[in-house]
């Protein structure tokens, strides 16, 4: 072995799901932080909100050491506003689990997060995944997050060998506060991110989806100027 191979095999990968988001962003930054070079991982899976695609590029450019967009159409199965013709709630954040939730989406890709990390050597995951201002969804809940990382370790060929895995959610118990915080604490361009559900033609965030309120909402708690461009305020 020599010295390169030797030098690379001693670093220590994460492989992070950076959807382009502030979460994502921010969870990436602190895997960094961690020490870990960042693996990074985008599913280009049909939404609805597609600039997050070209926000996670730019993300990666700074926080990555290799940055993935994979296509997974999910368009296929529908199901949610992000992947079928139905309309993004505008009303304000409401109780229940709402249309905007994709079908096991998290499920699904940190499955294929999983199966990078297996084949990279990396031996953990990353998810920017949030129980407290959040919209309900079932796939951000701290018993979601375990019951996967038992799974991780019971179906690859690492985990039985004994090269078990974990699943970090450094953002589980965070508000949308604290998170706009820890971006200003790790100084990161949170203007590069983006969240809205339903943006406009020209990129712009339209401000009244769930996605946009929880954003706005946590900067605004956190007494940080929001960077985003709103098209309509709340």
């Amino acid at each position: 072995m020599d010295r390169a191979e030797a030098r690379d095999r001693a670093v220590k990968r994460a492989v992070v799901l950076l959807s382009g988001g502030l979460d994502s962003m921010v969870c990436a930054a602190l895997a960094r932080e961690q020490g870990f070079a960042v693996l990074a991982l985008t599913v280009d899976y049909g939404q609805r909100h597609r600039v997050e695609i070209d926000a996670a590029r730019t993300i990666a450019a700074s926080l990555a050491e290799r940055h993935i967009i994979l296509p997974l159409d999910l368009t296929a199965f529908g199901g949610s506003a992000l992947t079928a013709d139905i309309a993004v709630p505008k009303g304000g954040v409401e109780a229940g689990i709402p249309v905007t939730y994709v079908p096991a989406r998290n499920t699904v890709f940190l499955s294929v997060a999983l199966a990078w990390a297996e084949a990279a050597g990396a031996r953990d995951l990353f998810v920017g995944v949030n129980a407290l201002d959040y919209s309900g969804y079932p796939d951000c809940r701290p018993e979601f997050i375990e019951a996967f990382e038992n799974l991780a370790n019971r179906a690859t060929k690492a985990g039985v060998e004994g090269e078990g895995f974990t699943i970090h959610a450094p953002l589980q118990h965070m508000t949308k506060a604290d998170i706009a915080r820890e971006a200003a604490r790790l100084r990161l361009n949170a203007g590069l991110s983006h969240s809205c559900y339903d943006p406009a033609a020209d990129g712009g965030a339209c401000g009244l989806c769930d996605a946009c309120r929880l954003r706005a909402k946590g900067f605004e708690e956190a007494g940080l100027a929001d960077p985003t461009r709103y098209a309509a305020r709340r």
